[in-house]
């Protein structure tokens, strides 16, 4: 009986704990994070080597942004950011950084990677309801999938935050019927991955 007491009293916070450490959430955020550490540095590493060693990225970016409208510009960027995250948002956000009004249009570029997940979440509400599409993502996706009906929010926290396709965890999100509302609520930590890379990015090229 005095167990059991005991086990009521425990708060939510170890619950949750205790049922996060059984599942492998931990590990899984864990493997993530180095997984994510690594096309970061990458990528950083990479930019600075080229803008020293075989073109100044300062030109090729200038050159983008006088010959191509912000508007083109933006709307591939978004049309890339509802159908799996195809090109690598750094690329656009260091094109950001070149522009007359950098900030604007790192918000901007927050704002339609966030617009682009609510596409991609409603894409998987609808491929749920194609029975054959849906069970060949199952197979696809059946990882993902599977992790998101064990930590849901959390898991769109780790979509949100790391640089994995957002667009995938917003899929698996809308086929699974996440609740909307709470995607929403979730998927705001969209901005602020798109300020700690801008910070990153613009820092590099300057």
């Amino acid at each position: 009986m005095s167990n059991n007491k005991n086990f009521k009293k425990k708060p939510r916070w170890k619950l949750l704990h205790q049922y996060y450490s059984y599942t492998g959430f931990y590990s899984f955020v864990g493997k993530s994070l180095l997984k994510a550490a690594i096309p970061i540095a990458v990528f950083v590493v990479g930019l600075i080597a080229v803008h020293f060693f075989v073109i100044d990225i300062n030109d090729v970016l200038a050159y983008i942004t006088a010959n191509f409208p912000p508007i083109g510009v933006l709307s591939v960027f978004f049309l890339s950011e509802s159908i799996l995250g195809l090109i690598p948002p750094e690329i656009f956000i260091a094109w950001a950084g070149k522009s007359l009004h950098p900030n604007w249009y790192l918000f901007a570029l927050a704002l339609l990677s966030y617009l682009g997940g609510i596409v991609s979440y409603f894409a998987g509400r609808g491929i749920a309801s194609i029975p054959s599409v849906f069970v060949y993502l199952e197979v696809k996706m059946a990882k993902h999938i599977k992790n998101m009906r064990k930590w849901g929010g959390f898991l769109i926290v780790v979509g949100a935050l790391l640089p994995v396709p957002f667009a995938i965890s917003s899929i698996a999100a809308g086929i699974i019927k996440f609740p909307f509302g709470s995607y929403l609520l979730f998927g705001l930590l969209r901005f602020l991955r798109f300020f700690i890379y801008g910070v990153m990015i613009f820092g590099a090229l300057n």
